[in-house]
């Protein structure tokens, strides 16, 4: 059992939700993300998705969009970001998604990304903009490593869907609590949440929920009945809006504690 598994084992032994935060690699810096990253899993945060930066993020709001361009705008490759993880590792083994899209991972190529990620102590993938149909060069790696890989559905994903992604599901199963973008506010959370725990037994595996999910209240609605919290964007925002690092450090540490309080059942 990889620690994605055992992270969500343990929230439900504590009666609680898991918590997953989002944090986007070199916004600040790459430096600072370390800190970051840190901070949250001390916080009480159970996995950190460690979003690599890319130029066309089509399924995040703009909070994430900018962090984004203001990665990239500093440098950050692929490599950076995994040498993020290698210096996180020396501090925590809170375990790490890597998160984004497709392109990237392409262009590094699968295998090679696999073995250079499982090698920096990341513990699993969540490609964004991966069907399921198309996943086998990425997950065959990912299985051969023992690398965990996160499948998304959606609230418009057929019965057949939901069984393809739940075939590929190793940690836990993204639930996205509606069609848009994330950080949008027109997501109903506590249906999200009773579709969520409807879906578990389908996908075998834990459910998160993800999307529009930014306070405390929010994730106390999700946390009554899903297995995971997802928070993206109010992580990103909190961060933006701090003067300097130190003040981002604070900040996060203390909107991840608010959020783990609210997980608990």
């Amino acid at each position: 059992m990889g620690r994605i598994a055992e992270a969500f084992d343990r929230a439900a032994a504590e009666n609680r939700a898991a918590l997953v935060i989002y944090l986007c690699a070199g916004d600040p810096s790459l430096d600072a993300t370390v800190d970051l990253v840190v901070a949250a899993a001390e916080s009480g945060a159970d996995v950190i998705e460690l979003g690599v930066p890319f130029s066309d993020p089509t399924a995040d709001g703009v909070a994430i969009q900018q962090a984004s361009e203001r990665s990239l705008a500093r440098g950050t490759t692929m490599r950076g970001v995994l040498d993020v993880v290698r210096r996180v590792r020396e501090r925590s083994a809170v375990p790490i998604l890597l998160f984004g899209y497709y392109n990237p991972i392409l262009r590094y190529g699968e295998a090679k990304l696999v073995a250079d990620a499982k090698a920096a102590g990341v513990d699993g993938f969540l490609v964004v903009d991966l069907p399921p149909e198309e996943a086998d060069p990425l997950v065959e790696p990912l299985r051969a490593a023992g690398l965990g890989y996160v499948p998304l559905v959606a609230p418009t994903s057929t019965e057949s869907r939901i069984a393809q992604a739940a075939a590929l599901a190793d940690g836990f199963v993204y639930y996205v609590s509606m069609t848009g973008v994330t950080g949008a506010k027109d997501a109903v959370l506590d249906e999200a949440a009773e579709r969520a725990a409807a879906l578990r037994p389908k996908a075998g595996a834990p459910v998160a929920v993800g999307f529009g999910i930014a306070t405390p209240d929010d994730a106390r609605l999700v946390a009554a009945k899903a297995d995971g919290v997802v928070v993206g964007s109010a992580i990103v925002r909190a961060i933006a809006s701090a003067p300097d690092v130190a003040s981002s450090v604070r900040a996060v540490r203390e909107l991840v504690a608010a959020l783990a309080v609210a997980c608990r059942r």
